[in-house]
């Protein structure tokens, strides 16, 4: 066998691997929660119930919980993300660009639970007496502000995921950013344009590699666990506002996974959470996908 050969049925070999271990993933899935499904049907997903002594289960409000933090997480990150991409880029001289790019890099890298840690302790009491009480008392007529906070919230989770997605989407754009061809920032400069102008054109030219950064930190921030856990509030009810505490179904797995195996439908159902976050994550991946395809052909 020559080396070429070799090396073709290595890929392939890898390649087949890949998929089986996805697709024993889902599988896995699909086989746990069937039970639920079974039983109560598409009632599992919009209902907000969860009682273990009564076996009765709904996931609805950790859905909406999950969406509510990644919604907030990516509102806050994206713009942080694509200023930090191009401040690191294109301002900062080229000794501190480094060593801001490797505080961004060990940003991405810290565990999650030093995150969740320092989301409890100081980022928590400092949202809620400087941003969330400020939004409730002047602002609590709106719905979104209406629940008097808690430190630990809905919100607070969105934010602190914010914190943890940006240096993943910031580091995609700012690679994006740095492959761009200098001929045309060169030639942005010659017919007259200001920096602001310029980078304004770069980034245009980059939206592809955005919306992949962005794509990439939603599905980060969706599947979110010990960080989220520690300031989400872990209740299950449906939110009226950003202020009210919930679960996500990251957290809703973390939470009551160890005390499952008592029950008989507990772990069918925590599976069906499971599933369904893959399936939003798929769902999005696609959209995501479909719409860098279509900027990439209409360029």
């Amino acid at each position: 066998m020559n080396t070429d050969k070799a090396f073709r049925l290595s890929l392939f070999f890898f390649t087949i691997s890949s998929f089986i271990i996805v697709a024993s993933i889902v599988v896995s899935l699909i086989a746990t929660s069937y039970p639920i499904f079974m039983r109560d049907g598409l009632s599992f997903i919009i209902r907000g119930a969860w009682n273990p002594v009564r076996e009765d289960y709904g996931i609805l409000p950790a859905l909406l919980g999950t969406l509510i933090t990644s919604a907030i997480a990516i509102a806050i990150a994206l713009p942080l993300s694509i200023s930090l991409a191009v401040f690191s880029s294109e301002l900062i001289p080229g000794k501190f660009k480094i060593i801001m790019n490797n505080i961004s890099d060990l940003m991405a890298s810290l565990p999650s639970v030093i995150y969740g840690l320092w989301g409890l302790f100081v980022l928590a009491p400092i949202l809620h007496q400087f941003v969330m009480m400020p939004l409730h008392t002047h602002l609590g007529f709106i719905p979104l502000f209406s629940t008097r906070p808690v430190p630990t919230n809905l919100f607070t989770a969105g934010v602190l995921l914010a914190i943890m997605i940006v240096p993943f989407a910031s580091s995609v754009i700012r690679e994006a950013y740095s492959a761009i061809p200098y001929y045309l920032k060169e030639a942005a400069y010659s017919l007259g344009m200001n920096r602001w102008e310029v980078i304004r054109m770069m980034l245009g030219y980059i939206k592809s590699a955005i919306f992949a950064g962005t794509f990439l930190a939603l599905g980060r921030a969706m599947g979110e666990t010990v960080a989220v856990a520690m300031v989400v509030g872990n209740i299950m009810r449906f939110p009226k506002s950003l202020f009210d505490m919930g679960y996500t179904i990251s957290s809703l797995i973390a939470s009551q996974f160890p005390n499952a195996e008592v029950y008989e439908f507990m772990v069918p159902a925590l599976y069906g959470g499971a599933f369904m976050l893959f399936i939003m994550g798929l769902a999005i991946n696609l959209i995501g996908f479909s719409m860098m395809r279509r900027m990439v052909v209409h360029r």
